[in-house]
C-alpha cells in the first residue's frame, strides 16, 4: 500500500446544516490523518477558478453559485491509498446511489447538495491541495 493525500472540501449545504463536526468525525475514524484545514468562503471568482475544468457544462455556473454560496471546510487528507480509500468514504455523487454508512448517504440532501468533494486522481488531489494551501499550511 502507498500512502498518499487526497483533498477534500465539506460544501456549503454540510456547513450550514451543522455536519462539519460529524463528518470530520467519520473522517478521522476511517483512518484518516488531517495534514491541513481550512474553514473559509469561496468567491464567485474563486469557486470559478476551482472549477474551471467544468467552464463548457451545463451545470457550471449553478455549481459555481452554489459553492460560493456559504462556508466551506477545506482539507488535505493523508491514508494509505488515499483516494480509493476515500471515494469509497463519501459514496456516490448521488445520494440516493450511495452506499449505506457512506458520507453522503448521511448528509447530503440531491446529486447536486452532495455535501463533501473527493479528488478523484493523485493528480487533482494535489492541484486542489495547492489551491487552498501554501505548503507551510500543511503539517
Amino acid at each position: 500500500m502507498i500512502t498518499n493525500r487526497t483533498f477534500t472540501m465539506i460544501k456549503p449545504d454540510a456547513v450550514a446544516n451543522g455536519h462539519i463536526g460529524a463528518i470530520i468525525n467519520d473522517i478521522t475514524k476511517a483512518g484518516f490523518k488531517i495534514i491541513a484545514m481550512k474553514y473559509t468562503k469561496l468567491s464567485p471568482e474563486k469557486a470559478g477558478e476551482f472549477y474551471a475544468v467544468h467552464k463548457e457544462r451545463p451545470f457550471y455556473n449553478d455549481l459555481v453559485s452554489f459553492m460560493s454560496s456559504g462556508p466551506i471546510v477545506a482539507a488535505i487528507l493523508e491514508k494509505d491509498n488515499a483516494i480509493e480509500e476515500f471515494r469509497k468514504l463519501i459514496g456516490s455523487t448521488n445520494p440516493a446511489e450511495a452506499a449505506e454508512g457512506t458520507i453522503r448517504q448521511k448528509y447530503a440532501k440531491s446529486i447536486d447538495a452532495n455535501a463533501i468533494h473527493g479528488s478523484d486522481s493523485d493528480e487533482n488531489a494535489q492541484i486542489e491541495g495547492d489551491f487552498f494551501f501554501a505548503a507551510d499550511e500543511r503539517f
